[in-house]
């Protein structure tokens, strides 16, 4: 699940990106905007709610990410949409343009 916050006064969109699943134990979120570097989501609720990431990412802008559920690649259910990648699979995308 991910949720966009827009600015009025900065070119860039705060995206809350949101992982409910309580059989898993980690969750990464990685993504072009970082170099594909795993960024660990913390989870929510004293550790029974969800993994949760806030980002700040440009405005106007098409950003691939995954997220890696212990050890597994796995897309957002709520991507804005889906790009094949150099590794057989699709990318999850966030689109911040208002």
């Amino acid at each position: 699940m991910l949720t966009k916050r827009f600015f009025k006064t900065k070119d860039e969109v705060e995206v809350t990106f949101a992982v409910d699943r309580a059989d898993v134990d980690s969750v990464d979120w990685l993504s072009e905007a970082n170099g594909w570097d795993p960024v660990p989501m913390k989870r929510a609720a004293r550790g029974k709610g969800a993994f949760k990431l806030k980002v700040r990412l440009p405005k106007d802008a098409a950003v691939q990410f995954r997220y890696l559920l212990d050890g597994h690649w796995e897309n957002d259910e709520a991507a804005d949409a889906y790009w094949p990648n150099e590794h057989g699979s699709d990318n999850s995308v966030v689109l911040t343009s208002a």
